[in-house]
């Protein structure tokens, strides 16, 4: 069923879910067309400049801006937007790389920290320009500084941050 439709004649009548309006849907279909394209975009340069997928470069970028460019694990997750399987993979290959180290936080033992190396910072650093590139040119330029305020108003919005993040990180990795 289409979610702009209302419900079939004969249809449950207990059924009362709001169906999109038409300016609704279009909201939901730019979003989801955003989120389903726009990593495409940004991943292509990246991957034919530096040989890496967007959510490498995350992982490294997110390491080399934070203090002493270190993150635990579960927040470099967070912050690449990936699930801790998935990043345990990927700091894996950097680790075999020398880009990555991997050591218990000294604070809480249950963590894990990701430390950037002198190496990793290189690989970041050399493929940062591609990546800011791929930014203006598919995202940025586009908009007006208007826009650009709203998209960041928006993304405020609908930005949904771990309870386990965003209250202390109580549980372990």
């Amino acid at each position: 069923m289409a979610i702009t439709a209302t419900p079939e004649p004969g249809g449950d009548a207990s059924d009362q879910t709001p169906w999109l309006t038409p300016d609704e849907k279009d909201a939901w279909t730019g979003l989801v067309s955003l989120v389903l394209l726009l990593p495409g975009r940004l991943e292509a340069p990246l991957q034919q400049a530096a040989g890496l997928t967007l959510f490498e470069y995350l992982t490294l970028s997110h390491m080399s801006e934070a203090p002493e460019r270190r993150l635990r694990m579960s927040e470099l997750a967070y912050l690449a937007n990936g699930s801790l399987s998935r990043l345990s993979n990927v700091v894996k290959r950097f680790e075999q790389r020398g880009w990555v180290e991997r050591f218990p936080d000294p604070v809480d033992g249950r963590y894990t920290i990701a430390a950037l190396t002198d190496t990793g910072y290189g690989v970041v650093v050399a493929a940062a320009p591609t990546h800011v590139r791929s930014v203006r040119q598919f995202v940025l330029d586009p908009l007006s500084a208007a826009d650009q305020r709203a998209l960041t108003r928006i993304a405020a919005k609908l930005r949904v941050r771990p309870s386990d993040l965003s209250q202390g990180m109580t549980g372990p990795q």
